[in-house]
């Protein structure tokens, strides 16, 4: 396998933990779960050198060396509706479309949060901005491809499937703090534990999702690429929908 070069700025320092910093802003994300800066913040603050060490994992393999070479961007082509919604019913693409428009986000919106503030990942133009982009810009692909919706339990159990594929005491701890503070309003019977275990453990199993290429999957039937990725479906999380509605709670009102 021909080995890629890539381009990480000499300049760029390592972040530092800063756990103090991540409480704060963990303080923050609890009492709205929305505040999506904050969750930048506290990944900042605990991430350190795994972002770098999951790069070097991505252009180790075959797959990331060839969307490094694309290097596409991803904004402009999930944010052109139009062709997305004429792809088939039940493709990834015209799913995506209308989870985006349901939930009412964009791609450019998640950029646009991103760069609220300049951050240690984006004071250096270079290689591993571009991968922290390609991170970011793929997150609601995730959604899509994994089953997971937007409430409070589908976020933090998608951050443990992400963190199980990429790393990162920070996405780490936002999972830990998200399914704790949910486990503490739902009924016991909804077993969140098991839930953000299931969300871990579905992370392993799964091929890595940012080593695909994300345009081509647009247009293919998206079982057929929840299986070729080896994605499972999360039996508990489904499980525990059941239960909190037979609760007569709403998973997706706010109040869990």
């Amino acid at each position: 396998m021909t080995t890629t070069t890539f381009y990480v700025d000499p300049a760029r320092e390592t972040p530092r933990l800063q756990p103090l910093k991540a409480w704060r802003h963990m303080k923050k994300l609890i009492a709205n779960k929305e505040d999506t800066e904050q969750v930048f913040q506290i990944i900042e603050a605990l991430n350190g050198k795994s972002a770098y060490r999951d790069f070097e994992k991505f252009i180790a393999t075959p797959a990331g060396q060839a969307e490094f070479a694309k290097r596409t961007y991803l904004p402009p082509i999930l944010d052109n509706h139009a062709p997305l919604h004429d792809l088939p019913e039940g493709s990834v693409g015209r799913t995506y479309v209308e989870f985006m428009e349901r939930e009412g986000l964009s791609a450019a919106g998640l950029v646009a949060e991103s760069e609220k503030r300049p951050g240690v990942l984006r004071a250096h133009d270079d290689d591993l901005l571009w991968y922290g982009n390609r991170l970011r810009d793929t997150h609601d692909m995730y959604h899509i491809l994994t089953g997971y919706g937007r409430d409070a339990l589908d976020e933090a159990t998608l951050l443990g499937f992400t963190h199980s594929q990429h790393g990162g005491l920070g996405i780490s701890f936002i999972c830990f703090m998200g399914g704790r503070q949910i486990a503490k309003r739902a009924p016991k019977e909804a077993d969140i534990p098991a839930v953000i275990k299931e969300g871990r453990r579905n992370g392993k199993l799964a091929r890595r999702l940012i080593e695909q290429d994300i345009e081509a999957l647009l247009p293919r039937p998206l079982d057929e690429v929840r299986e070729e990725l080896n994605i499972k479906p999360p039996v508990a999380y489904y499980r525990a929908h059941e239960v909190m509605r037979a609760h007569g709670l709403d998973p997706y009102s706010g109040g869990l």
